[in-house]
């Protein structure tokens, strides 16, 4: 609870520094910030409980994503500086809402009860309308907010209806007691009823298929840093959160659930493996890229013991690789109104270090050894195989042989193609990121059992 408490206090900490005219120094303060609450969530790992009538739940799965969440933060906010530094609004209030959206993933993954659930979830989706139409004067940015702002209000609705059906059926909000009496008693359908639209709504926040038509052109229009944040930290708390909902309230999954689960994984990663190997924007490809990597994510509710740690493992090494891609996509194409792949070629010559890493990271995307990205999807296959879900595996292995073919139309750019212009010097903030999330992804990929043996 306390390191909600402190997110907060640290959101509001970096407002006030615009008032006392030390704009300068918000993003080294708030960097110090969130990791002193890194070290404070950590050491909450031996010192968990419940607070405020089980509000919120401090538990090894709350904490461990709630510290993947915390570093993806800390990376964004890195970013900020640089990248917001030509804008008109002041670098306080973009620093805050990520900070204040972080508190929002703290609380999705620590709620036990459905009302705290459905309050950070909304602090997120407003969080993140604002920062996708954060650039006013840009047409494209303003798109992306209105229609992310639509369907993510409608999502919402169908969220919260779900909600207000299991309340019907169970009479409660708290976790334990709606556990307590679907274990005791026969539930009514419109339990089920509710279960199922919570599933719905959050699959609308993951992007997965068939509820995955916002993401390209929000995506696309969304401020680079933005399209970082969504792709990264909003879709992993969300599948992290409707994990612990759908085990949870439906710890005993029947098998139409289970065929919902291996239809939507299986649409997701073929339509979004081959959606992208249709795209030259580098944004809208990243997208699709997202849409069939939730598909494998998705594929983890299907595991009957070690999802947790399966799902932690693969959202880590997705969000490391994403986000070192995305310090370099930033640097490449400023200033440009279209972020095609063209804007790489070349960039494997004059830019060899960045040129590097981000191969690296296409390469861990697509599931390439010695980087976490396989290892990730291998854990991940290999306990399907051990439940029997033979086809969905058959399905995951073609769509990541799919993905090595856009995935190279970037890397071929970089290393075949002639240089195009001359790009301005490279921000020193971008290297740094974009080499920490490097080293991460492949610590992560060398080390795999810091990992996989966190949640017991």
């Amino acid at each position: 609870m306390n390191t909600l408490i402190y997110i907060s206090g640290l959101g509001i900490l970096s407002l006030l520094a615009e008032i006392f005219n030390a704009r300068k120094i918000i993003v080294p303060i708030t960097i110090i910030g969130l990791l002193a609450i890194l070290g404070f969530n950590i050491s909450t790992y031996n010192h968990l409980g419940t607070y405020y009538n089980n509000m919120i739940i401090v538990d090894k799965f709350s904490v461990a994503f709630s510290s993947l969440f915390i570093v993806i933060t800390i990376f964004l906010v890195a970013l900020s500086h640089e990248f917001y530094k030509d804008q008109k609004t002041k670098i306080s209030d973009y620093v805050g809402i990520k900070v204040f959206l972080l508190a929002g993933t703290v609380a999705m993954v620590s709620f036990g009860n459905l009302s705290m659930f459905f309050l950070g979830i909304e602090v997120l989706s407003i969080s993140l309308y604002i920062l996708a139409a954060s650039n006013r004067l840009n047409l494209k940015s303003n798109e992306a907010g209105m229609k992310y702002f639509l369907m993510g209000s409608f999502a919402s609705g169908i969220i919260l209806f779900g909600i207000c059906l299991i309340y019907g059926a169970t009479g409660s909000f708290d976790l334990n007691v709606i556990q307590h009496v679907t274990n005791t008693q026969a539930y009514p359908q419109w339990y089920f009823i509710g279960i199922v639209f919570l599933i719905i709504g959050m699959l609308f926040k993951i992007a997965t298929v068939p509820f995955h038509f916002w993401a390209p052109d929000v995506y696309e229009g969304a401020p680079a840093l933005t399209t970082a944040t969504m792709s990264s930290l909003a879709k992993i708390v969300a599948m992290a959160t409707l994990y612990k909902l759908v085990t949870v309230l439906l710890p005993t999954q029947p098998y139409s659930i289970q065929l919902i689960i291996v239809c939507v994984a299986i649409a997701s990663m073929v339509l979004g493996n081959v959606m992208a190997l249709r795209q030259n924007n580098v944004k809208r490809m990243f997208a699709f890229s997202g849409i069939s990597h939730a598909g494998f994510m998705v594929s983890t509710l299907l595991l009957m013991s070690n999802a947790a740690n399966t799902l932690l493992y693969y959202a880590s090494a997705y969000a490391v690789a994403g986000i070192a891609f995305f310090a370099v996509v930033m640097y490449v194409t400023k200033d440009k109104e279209n972020e095609t792949i063209d804007s790489f070629n070349g960039f494997g010559k004059s830019h060899p270090l960045l040129a590097g890493i981000i191969t690296a990271s296409l390469l861990s995307m697509a599931g390439i050894p010695i980087l976490s990205g396989f290892f990730a999807k291998f854990f991940l296959l290999n306990q399907l195989v051990h439940t029997g879900w033979i086809v969905l595996v058959i399905v995951a292995i073609i769509s990541s042989i799919i993905s090595v073919g856009y995935y190279f139309k970037i890397i071929l750019a970089m290393y075949t193609k002639d240089i195009e212009q001359t790009l301005p010097k490279v921000p020193v903030m971008y290297q740094i990121v974009a080499v920490v999330a490097l080293i991460l992804n492949i610590t992560l990929g060398l080390f795999p059992n810091v990992v996989l043996n966190l949640l017991g």
